[in-house]
């Protein structure tokens, strides 16, 4: 089997964990990617008032695919009784939660602790937001704060990888976070060949095969200028090689998404089985302790 590992203060039984999105908004999907052989799982990002009006689509490209996608559409009391089910089976879930001001997010979160929710996933870097471009050190912090000060449960921030990062990541362990997920999506876009326009009428997000390298360039260097916080790598994790090049760079774990999209649970399981395969220790830059840091990479 993967090597078990602690993440949030779950215990593992491998460091694969399904990330958040469309595949994980039903409560099914969540529960059969567990059995599958998925380390955790994180919900589709919960927020108490998503945006109406947005033309939700995915567009496949030969490398990963663009989706202009926020949150969920389940209301928060849907999700409430959802996260008190798997609660209560004691499921390795980290719930993903974001909403419009800081004050509103910390009380979801405190909402979603009583719930019985272990650990959380704070999504506030989304790019198909209207702010979602313009993210700070200091709006993380904010964020990051009002949800310390309402909780008690092991939190992570995700954070787009990119310019500032090495800021606004610093910001997030300042203010209290347990954790840090690096990478959201990126911006990007597909030019329609016929009316020139862009496709989905702007800029949206990006994952896939592409945004794995400079993930790992993102890791790489803030365990270069030592940044100590655990760090869940996501990005372009399409087998268990991704999965240990993550770990190798300083990772705890590595999140898997986009590559799902094609026979989930199949890729899922095959990922799973090639993470634990031979050879699987032992590679990249060294183990990789709970506080994150690989034992060879040095500030």
């Amino acid at each position: 089997m993967a090597a078990a590992t602690q993440v949030l203060g779950l215990d593992l039984a491998n460091p694969v964990v399904v990330g958040s999105g469309l595949l994980t908004d039903q409560e099914r999907n969540i529960r059969k990617l567990l059995t599958t052989g998925a380390g955790a799982v994180v919900t589709k990002t919960i927020h108490p008032n998503p945006p109406a009006g947005l033309d939700e689509r995915i567009i496949r490209l030969p490398t990963g695919m663009i989706n202009s996608t926020t949150y969920s559409k389940r209301s928060v009391s849907h999700w409430m009784d959802i996260l008190r089910g798997l609660a209560r089976d004691r499921l390795p879930v980290i719930a993903s939660l974001h909403a419009d001001t800081p004050a509103e997010l910390a009380e979801l979160a405190a909402r979603a602790a009583a719930a019985g929710s272990r650990a959380l996933e704070l999504g506030i870097s989304c790019l198909n937001e209207e702010d979602g471009l313009h993210d700070t050190p200091e709006r993380v912090h904010a964020y990051t704060e009002a949800t310390r000060a309402a909780v008690r449960v092991p939190f992570s921030v995700k954070l787009a990888s990119g310019e500032g990062l090495h800021d606004r990541a610093f910001a997030a362990a300042r203010a209290g976070a347990d954790a840090v997920t690096i990478s959201d999506t990126l911006p990007a876009a597909v030019v329609h060949p016929e009316t020139g326009d862009l496709r989905l009428g702007g800029v949206f997000g990006y994952s896939g095969p592409g945004i794995k390298p400079l993930v790992l360039a993102s890791l790489w260097q803030l365990r270069r200028t030592g940044f100590t916080l655990p760090v869940l790598a996501s990005g372009g994790v399409q087998s268990g090689r991704d999965v240990h090049d993550y770990l190798g760079v300083g990772a705890v774990a590595a999140q898997v998404y986009t590559a799902l999209h094609t026979d989930m649970y199949l890729t899922l399981a095959r990922i799973v089985t090639e993470t634990a395969g031979p050879g699987s220790t032992g590679r990249g830059a060294g183990p990789v302790t709970e506080a994150g840091r690989s034992e060879r990479v040095r500030s």
